[in-house]
């Protein structure tokens, strides 16, 4: 009584299929598909990335100075 026959399976399916129609369930199908490619490619992207450490500011200029003392402590 708790798990499904296939045939519960195959009636639902007809159901929905009856419902929906093919070709929304196909545009559905690929519309999730791609949503998942786009985040697959997303985490490829983020992981190819650096990581910048947040104590640190990066603003692409070079400071340029002389050491006139040097102690030693």
């Amino acid at each position: 009584m708790g798990s499904f026959s296939i045939w519960h399976w195959l009636i639902v399916l007809v159901i929905v299929l009856v419902i929906f129609g093919t070709k929304k369930l196909r545009n559905v199908g690929g519309d999730l598909g791609g949503a998942v490619k786009s985040f697959k490619e997303a985490v490829k992207e983020e992981e190819k990335t650096p990581k910048i450490d947040a104590s640190v500011q990066q603003t692409g200029q070079t400071i340029e100075g002389e050491v006139k003392n040097k102690t030693v402590s």
